[in-house]
């Protein structure tokens, strides 16, 4: 099934809450964090692979450089999330959309692709080993279409209220480990020595 699965990485956001930092240029595994996320989806063999990104932001775009995947331009005029979702649905057309946020430094190239081979068809979302939801999602391409009604920065948790997704158990807090802060940050590579 996986080969009827793309997956779009959501990197368009302004990263307002890091003190004047870009949390997607943070280094991990000696890379910025946009680039170690890119390269593990390509490296996942699951399919297409593209990135929501800001039109301007030239240093995510070089961070991506010379990486087999799609940019998909979010006009700094549409507002919130819904804009890089309802993007992503249109890029994915007829194939299934796993959505993943680019700033999660703990998805590996095998949580994409225990995703794309969970995938039969209808809706899943990763959850952490203690079953809280998080991401990846994946959604069939049948519900796409319902991207294009969606408004703001709620994401897509109306749909996934009105299509409950199957759990798909990612290792550790591999799922919900999402750093927004340079608090967040420092914490977590206190924990982690990364």
């Amino acid at each position: 099934m996986s080969a009827r699965l793309c997956t779009v990485l959501l990197a368009a956001g302004a990263s307002r809450r890091m003190a004047g930092r870009d949390k997607l240029l943070e280094p991990v595994d000696g890379a910025p964090l946009l680039r170690r996320q890119a390269r593990a989806a390509v490296a996942a063999g699951t399919g297409p692979v593209a990135v929501t990104l800001p039109p301007d932001d030239r240093t995510r775009r070089a961070a991506l450089d010379g990486l087999d995947l799609t940019l998909l331009p979010v006009p700094a005029a549409a507002t919130g999330m819904s804009a890089s979702l309802r993007a992503a649905a249109t890029w994915a057309g007829a194939r299934a959309l796993l959505l993943c946020p680019a700033d999660m430094p703990e998805i590996t190239a095998q949580d994409f692709a225990t995703m794309a081979a969970a995938y039969r068809g209808e809706p899943l979302r990763a959850t952490a080993a203690d079953g809280t939801p998080g991401h990846p999602v994946v959604f069939p391409p049948a519900l796409l279409p319902l991207f294009a009604g969606l408004t703001g920065d709620e994401g897509a948790r109306s749909l996934l209220r009105s299509y409950p997704p199957t759990p798909v158990t990612l290792p550790g807090a591999h799922a919900t480990t999402d750093l927004d802060t340079p608090e967040a940050w420092a914490d977590w590579r206190t924990k982690t020595g990364r």
